[in-house]
């Protein structure tokens, strides 16, 4: 993997390549979460993509500033309603645990019906007021102007509450059932995030976020930056004789070289996360915990047998995964700079995860890992290498030829026949992934 990422950088550029080093590291978050619930203990979470959003969502209430006209004219509705939400949450608990009337179910339901008439009326008024302030450049509350960093964590401990609450109703399902009932729910809380304008600006999305990294504008302006530059390119600008031409060529050297040491710098960030929560990862598998999660994983009755809470125990490892989703996510927000809720598809943040752990190999964390810097490899350079191909099959025939205009307009859709043929390839000479999981002998 790291001689093809020399390779773009000296075909393409090496902005290219550590971006698409960058992503890899983020997509490797994603598959540990998703191997630490499918490889540990054989849950079936098809809702990757709502807890990305989830931990996208903590990005903007942490980071972004508040709206003062918005908190004005609508906050106390929206925290009344918060709080009626969260006495019903708290409520419905309540009551599943402390009743056992074959009524429960009927009383929760009418509990529920009779509720949500009132937080909509309660918040209503608030929402209109809030999303008219200003609406083409807000319309939303803001946040709480911390740094962004801190959002990852955030987005790591809303992911994991929401995964509770998804794991005491769902987990008592048949793995099937998990996966159709997780897939269903995180569609509703990527339409939340979508529709709720008084909270992420919808399909208007969030701009301008803040980084753990400098800006590119800030480094070109910087004295030690422009010094470092020239100390390193000294070579090449000695042979630069006029004076205009070589500040010439020192400024795109700088303006090109500052957009390379950010990407490193989040490079350098990722990679602390990523081996921290690989470490951790090893460690609970070699521990008597990973063992009793791989036992109930193998076998739930022989694990029942012996005195073993299998719902609890999947519950936590529900919540431990999704967290690890959640934080994932808060860090793809803060590396693009911005929110976008319609971008959430299943196909880019459910599936093609699951393709990164089942190709790399289940159960196996670095095997988890490198099927994510395959898969987004392949995703990323299918369409160049496409293009270049045609290119070469097709140098003899004319730019007008409706077979070359043909593939050239497909040339998107190569990722997805590059995609399926990789992924039959491995099922059919390597089932249980490119790095299989070890068996640990104690």
């Amino acid at each position: 993997m790291a001689l093809l990422i020399i390779i773009v950088g000296f075909l393409q550029s090496w902005g290219v390549a550590l971006s698409i080093v960058n992503l890899c590291l983020i997509s490797a978050v994603m598959t540990m979460g998703v191997n630490i619930q499918w490889g540990y203990s054989g849950l079936i979470n098809f809702g990757v993509m709502g807890f990305l959003a989830i931990g996208g969502l903590a990005a903007i209430v942490v980071s972004v500033p508040p709206v003062n006209e918005a908190w004005d004219a609508g906050g106390f509705g929206i925290i009344l309603s918060g709080l009626i939400l969260f006495l019903l949450i708290t409520s419905i608990f309540y009551v599943h645990q402390k009743f056992r009337s074959k009524y429960k179910n009927y009383f929760l339901f009418c509990l529920v019906i009779s509720v949500i008439p009132i937080m909509k009326l309660v918040a209503g008024p608030s929402i209109s007021s809030i999303e008219s302030i200003d609406a083409a450049t807000s319309g939303f509350l803001g946040g709480f102007d911390l740094p962004i960093i801190l959002s990852w964590f955030v987005g790591a401990v809303l992911a994991g509450m929401i995964a509770f609450i998804i794991g005491k109703v769902c987990l008592g399902l048949r793995s099937d059932y998990l996966a159709i009932a997780t897939l269903l729910i995180s569609g509703i809380v990527v339409s939340a995030v979508k529709h709720e304008e008084w909270l992420t600006r919808g399909v208007k999305n969030v701009t301008g976020l803040k980084r753990p990294a400098p800006y590119e504008v800030n480094l070109q302006n910087s004295d030690w930056f422009i010094s470092f530059i020239e100390f390193l390119f000294k070579g090449r600008l000695s042979k630069i004789y006029n004076l205009d031409e070589k500040i010439i060529a020192l400024n795109e050297l700088v303006i090109t070289s500052s957009g390379i040491f950010v990407k490193l710098c989040f490079s350098l960030i990722f990679s602390i996360v990523l081996i921290t929560i690989l470490v951790f990862s090893e460690r609970a598998l070699r521990s008597p915990w990973g063992r009793m999660m791989r036992a109930i994983r193998d076998n739930e009755d022989a694990a029942k047998a012996m005195g073993k809470n299998v719902v609890k125990r999947h519950l936590h490892i529900f919540i431990i995964g999704s967290a690890i989703i959640g934080f994932s996510g808060a860090m793809l927000v803060t590396y693009d700079g911005l929110f976008t809720p319609a971008s959430y598809q299943p196909l880019r943040y459910t599936f093609i995860i699951w393709v990164m752990v089942l190709l790399g190999g289940t159960g196996n964390n670095y095997g988890a890992i490198l099927g994510a810097f395959v898969v987004w490899f392949i995703w990323i350079e299918s369409a160049p290498f496409a293009l270049f191909l045609i290119e070469i099959l097709m140098s003899q025939t004319d730019d007008t030829n409706q077979l070359k205009i043909h593939l050239i307009d497909s040339i998107p859709y190569f990722r997805y026949l590059v995609m399926g043929l990789g992924l039959l390839l491995v099922m059919r000479y390597r089932p249980k992934g490119l790095l299989p999981e070890k068996i640990i002998k104690n």
